[in-house]
């Protein structure tokens, strides 16, 4: 699997290897509105043996925020603060991307002072963390069309405040349930005007951020996530032939835009698709291989070898190996995830994981 451990490039970056730590919240911005901490900064240090990292969602608005105590991306002070963090990466030879994530529906008031915002008035099922402990989804306010090409310019701004602080890159998350993917899911998205019913106008706003933080910082520097079939955050894109057509309509818009990669998040039972979005995908493809309760281990790095992905994310078993690839070279051993502090706290869980040294 030598492959794998080769370089990679990536826009105007070179990547030390093929290894992609993933993105994953964990709560701790405890810095003065909702900004990154030293902390942060040591523990993104701490796994710049990655080829590339996709950091923490990070809101591109105040209305975007949907968990407590995750950094925004949207003011002068997180700008200054995110600074520390890519500073700290970039002194240890790493690459990192801001991932771009506005929850819509799946926030809460108690989070952002208003009613969530989404494609169309529909609750998601379930409940979210507040300070307050977890609450029920509430009825979003849909978003008028003049707030779509508002929050289309948030994401636009983001991303030059990004590149602002520093970052290599910005990552739009399209997956996971959140406002991009609520415009793509059916369930999520009962607009029957031009930003909904069709899998072409439902893949309308996403491909209009795209293009408009394509705009602003220059495709080479800009990926896009997805999870096809992702039933996370009460997404229903069960009819298969719906998405097939939803995200091969999607992947035809943005591949002729020249992105830096797709990432995809694998769900059960979807290979089929995900070859066939490879096969149309021209740049880099990254994968998140669907691998159940375990975490992704080093079985998935034979996916770089048979041309399945480019890349391979990792996410808890990133979170618990800050030098993850060191380790997957040597074939192990890997610390266990400590899953009660996952969300939140101080640097137990978080920055205290052994290396091999």
């Amino acid at each position: 699997m030598l492959k794998a451990f080769e370089s990679h490039q990536l826009g105007d970056a070179t990547l030390k290897n093929r290894i992609v730590m993933a993105p994953m919240t964990r709560s701790r911005a405890y810095g003065p509105g909702q900004s990154p901490t030293e902390l942060m900064a040591t523990y993104y240090a701490q796994r710049a043996g990655a080829g590339l990292i996709v950091s923490e969602g990070a809101q591109p608005s105040a209305v975007g925020q949907g968990y407590p105590d995750t950094p925004g991306i949207h003011t002068a002070e997180q700008v200054a603060a995110w600074r520390k963090v890519t500073d700290a990466v970039h002194a240890e030879d790493g690459v990192i991307y801001l991932q771009l994530m506005h929850t819509g529906r799946v926030s809460h008031p108690t989070l952002i002072g208003q009613q969530p915002l989404g494609p169309s008035p529909v609750a998601a099922k379930g409940q979210v963390y507040t300070h307050e402990g977890p609450q029920d989804f509430v009825t979003p306010r849909e978003l008028t069309d003049a707030e779509i090409k508002q929050t289309v310019q948030d994401y636009a701004t983001a991303a030059r405040n990004a590149i602002e602080a520093g970052f290599d890159g910005v990552e739009l998350h399209g997956a996971n349930g959140y406002l991009i993917h609520q415009f793509l899911a059916p369930n999520s998205n009962r607009r029957t005007d031009a930003w909904g019913g069709s899998p072409e106008a439902r893949t309308r706003f996403a491909v209009e951020v795209t293009k408009a933080v394509v705009d602003a910082i220059g495709a080479d520097k800009v990926g896009f996530r997805i999870s096809p079939a992702n039933p996370y955050n009460d997404i229903d894109e069960s009819d298969i032939a719906d998405t097939e057509a939803t995200y091969t309509t999607l992947v035809s818009a943005l591949a002729p835009l020249g992105l830096a990669y797709l990432h995809l998040m694998e769900a059960p039972e979807v290979r089929d698709l995900v070859l066939r979005l490879r096969k149309e995908w021209v740049g880099t493809f990254i994968l998140n291989p669907f691998t159940g309760q375990e975490p992704t281990g080093p079985d998935a790095l034979q996916l770089v070898e048979d041309g399945t992905a480019d890349l391979i994310a990792y996410g808890s078993l990133f979170l618990a190996n800050p030098d993850l690839p060191a380790r997957l070279a040597a074939g192990g051993p890997f610390n266990t995830p400590d899953r009660a502090s996952l969300y939140g706290g101080d640097e137990h869980g978080y920055t205290d994981y052994p290396t091999l040294g």
